[in-house]
């Protein structure tokens, strides 16, 4: 790896606004509410995630969780209540965010290679429709070593394995001196060593001070990988450190009437508090 500070590639040494900013929450949202065709989706979501953690965002399919971060990023219109980052709503907070969307949502036969994929993440500083410099590229470089993927520079995306390509992506939100992070399932269709990689950059991630919000679906290895979980099934069933929520009841709360899965999972995970 090339000679660095110790600040992860596109981050920077800690500011009195970040000091400020580490005395709200990184993400405040009040009476959120989401449809689709008139139908809610999310209902009356209020949450206040403190920042500096690695956040599991946890509930059946349905439940709303990639609408939640979509609703957040205001990807996708709200029918009630609002959302902040850093107490500021989205619009006014883009710098801060980085965002990981499901790698099926990508079109991966655009003709780019990863490097130049990575690169898309600074754009809001280079400038549509400009040069990307030297600089820059050293930059996408960097973060592309932090994901273990500097070999596969120049390599075009279509030919990347799905956690390859899931490294790529993000070294691409690395790589946006961003303050919080959106991830939507980062660890679907990786392989073992992939995700182990991928947790232990999230892990980095907070140590520096930074605040990030994963989907995940495998209960047995939340406690491993989480400090704050938000528990949903179209409302907030739970939201707090992973020790004081992540409970039988509440995960019983959460999943509804899938009993089979939930006991299986709550014997693997046999420490989890009734």
């Amino acid at each position: 790896m090339n000679t660095r500070s110790d600040v992860l590639p596109g981050t920077h040494a800690g500011t009195a606004g970040d000091a400020e900013m580490n005395q709200m929450p990184a993400l405040h949202v009040r009476d959120l509410t989401v449809a689709y065709h008139r139908k809610p989706v999310l209902w009356d979501i209020d949450l206040d995630v403190p920042p500096a953690v690695v956040a599991g965002l946890i509930g059946p399919n349905g439940a709303g969780k990639s609408t939640l971060i979509k609703a957040v990023l205001d990807l996708i219109p709200h029918a009630g209540g609002s959302a902040e980052i850093f107490g500021k709503p989205y619009r006014r907070q883009r710098r801060l965010v980085g965002y990981v969307p499901q790698r099926e949502s990508v079109d991966w036969e655009y003709p780019i290679n990863a490097l130049e994929l990575v690169a898309m993440g600074l754009y809001r500083r280079i400038g549509w429709c400009r040069p990307v410099t030297a600089s820059y590229r050293q930059r996408a470089m960097e973060a592309l070593q932090e994901v273990g993927m500097a070999d596969l520079a120049h390599r075009q995306i279509s030919r990347l394995s799905g956690g390859q390509q899931q490294r790529i992506f993000l070294a691409r939100a690395l790589v946006q001196d961003a303050e919080i992070y959106f991830m939507d399932e980062p660890f679907a269709g990786v392989d073992a060593s992939t995700e182990k990689a991928i947790i232990a950059i999230l892990q980095r991630l907070r140590e520096r001070g930074k605040t990030v919000f994963v989907v995940h679906h495998d209960l047995e290895s939340v406690r491993e990988y989480f400090d704050y979980l938000i528990m949903l099934n179209m409302r907030v069933v739970a939201a707090g450190p992973v020790q004081e929520v992540f409970t039988s009841e509440n995960l019983r709360r959460t999943y509804g009437g899938r009993l089979t899965l939930l006991d299986r999972a709550v014997d693997a995970i046999g420490g989890v508090r009734s």
